[in-house]
């Protein structure tokens, strides 16, 4: 890999597989816990929020970039200060409402340790990208020790996810360099996204009233 990572670090890992192995599992256990509490609040509250999960960890040559955007070498302690975001979860919601739901339940885990919190959903991007970011710690437990490794989670709306991977794919079509009438239209296509969503929740809690009252009237 051109500009590779260097395997020089002052603990007991010794190469970038070996690293790539404590993210993978730290992946893998928030992963568990998102599904696990998704299969509650569908068999026990009869809520289903999350659409679907997506994990990744991130390549190579992906770190590499993101290291050189910071200034620093391609070292495996550069790695783990720097890129917040090697073990990646992405949460995929049918509303803004339950962003906030999932982002509690996974913040009250006793083993969770939330490191930062980004909102841009309150405070949308300059582009239009809206999402919920937390960065946090996870212990994953090894034959010698236990570490504490960095994940990111981003919770958006299926509306905010699909806006999202346009705006990646055209970013990655100019790299970075998009022509400002695109710009311009991808910031209307966000305004429109969250009208979207707002209208989608509102719809959805009239239905739920509604669903409410015939059933208390039932019971009556």
């Amino acid at each position: 890999m051109d500009g590779g990572i260097d395997n020089n670090r002052d603990w007991d890992v010794d190469s970038y597989e070996a690293l790539k192995l404590r993210y993978s599992a730290a992946l893998k256990l928030v992963m568990t816990r998102l599904e696990i509490l998704n299969d509650e609040l569908q068999e026990v509250h009869r809520y289903n929020p999350i659409e679907h999960i997506k994990g990744r960890i991130k390549t190579p040559e992906s770190i590499v970039k993101k290291l050189r955007r910071h200034g620093v070498e391609s070292t495996l302690d550069n790695m783990i200060e720097y890129c917040n975001d090697i073990a990646g979860v992405r949460i995929i919601c049918s509303f803004t409402s339950d962003i906030y739901k999932i982002a509690e339940m996974i913040s009250a885990q006793d083993d969770i340790t939330v490191l930062s919190v980004k909102d841009y959903i309150v405070n949308p991007k300059p582009s239009g990208y809206k999402s919920y970011h937390l960065i946090v710690t996870v212990p994953v437990y090894l034959s010698s020790r236990c570490d504490q490794v960095k994940v990111e989670i981003q919770i958006r709306t299926v509306a905010m996810d699909f806006w999202a991977s346009l705006e990646h794919k055209i970013n990655y079509k100019f790299e970075g360099n998009a022509p400002d009438r695109i710009s311009l239209e991808l910031v209307e296509c966000a305004k429109m996204v969250s009208e979207l969503d707002a209208k989608m929740l509102e719809l959805n809690n009239e239905i739920i009233e509604i669903s409410e009252q015939t059933t208390g009237r039932g019971r009556s």
